[in-house]
């Protein structure tokens, strides 16, 4: 093994107080192409970033060989407790999962049983992708859980099918918009839900130096509601701006000999442009 000197892989590569710099690390992370990676090169790469981490790495180790370590690390493992993740939970399988989903939802929105099934299925992904990247450091119960589940599972259908009846007579344009109302109240509840012991017992601020300073709840609510936002975000182009372009796009032909199913084809999921509007770590005004 080799010694490293000047080398911090955990130090990020891009600078993240600005919007770019946040922008490629979140692409970076989030990189759909990870989600084809073995298990076995997975491991490999978490070997090399704890070795990084102690100062040794075997000779020849290039630079970029270590970033692209870090880069599996970030997408496969849990940043706090250091283990693997589920495969759909991770945030590098969001852009097929997450694209997939809301394709459906779109395609299938005209009748109550399809509208209960894939709202069911998309809070199911939801909830499984929250629980995989909740805060180790505020463990949260089966119970908990459960709740938090039933409850944005109810609040979408409840929208969804609510939406779906009340806009019978309504254009077809807004009879495509129910799934994302749906999809917005229910990240309203399930989010805070998944994570209502940060809201109770608050989150670990540090300072500049990062010496920890206490709990605040004031830094949860501010971090939560950031979440929420950036979920609702993430999903507005797809389930927003795509009904407007199939809406014009179905009047022609060849629109309609393929069916509006191409539709899924044509969704964008912006993760990464989402997930990167605030600074991380954020800075908190008392």
């Amino acid at each position: 093994m080799t010694r490293l000197t000047n080398f911090s892989i955990d130090a990020p590569r891009w600078d993240q107080s600005t919007f770019l710099g946040r922008l490629k690390h979140f692409f970076n992370i989030t990189d759909p192409r990870t989600v084809l990676v073995s298990e076995h090169e997975l491991d490999r790469a978490k070997a090399l970033v704890e070795s990084c981490r102690a100062g040794l790495v075997p000779p020849g180790t290039s630079q970029e060989q270590l970033f692209y370590a870090k880069k599996l690390y970030d997408s496969a493992f849990h940043p706090d407790s250091g283990e693997k993740m589920n495969l759909i939970g991770r945030m590098s399988f969001q852009v097929p999962g997450g694209m997939a989903i809301t394709g459906f939802m779109l395609q299938f929105y005209r009748t109550v049983p399809a509208v209960v099934f894939w709202q069911w299925v998309n809070q199911s992904f939801n909830a499984l992708v929250n629980y995989t990247n909740r805060n180790a450091a505020c463990p949260i119960s089966l119970t908990q859980i459960g709740v938090a589940y039933v409850t944005a599972t109810s609040t979408a259908l409840a929208t969804a099918v609510g939406l779906n009846l009340y806009t019978k007579r309504a254009p077809p344009l807004v009879a495509r918009w129910v799934p994302f109302a749906a999809v917005a109240a229910a990240n309203c509840v399930n989010i805070p839900m998944m994570r209502q012991q940060e809201l109770i017992n608050g989150i670990m601020v540090t300072d500049e130096k990062d010496c920890e300073l206490g709990h605040s709840r004031v830094a949860a609510v501010k971090g939560i509601t950031q979440v929420v936002v950036s979920r609702i975000v993430m999903a507005a182009p797809g389930m927003v701006l795509v009904p407007i372009l199939m809406e014009r796009l179905e009047k022609f032909p060849f629109m309609k000999v393929s069916g509006s199913g191409g539709s899924e084809f044509l969704l964008h999921h912006p993760l990464p442009v989402a997930s990167c509007p605030h600074p991380y770590p954020a800075p908190l005004s008392w």
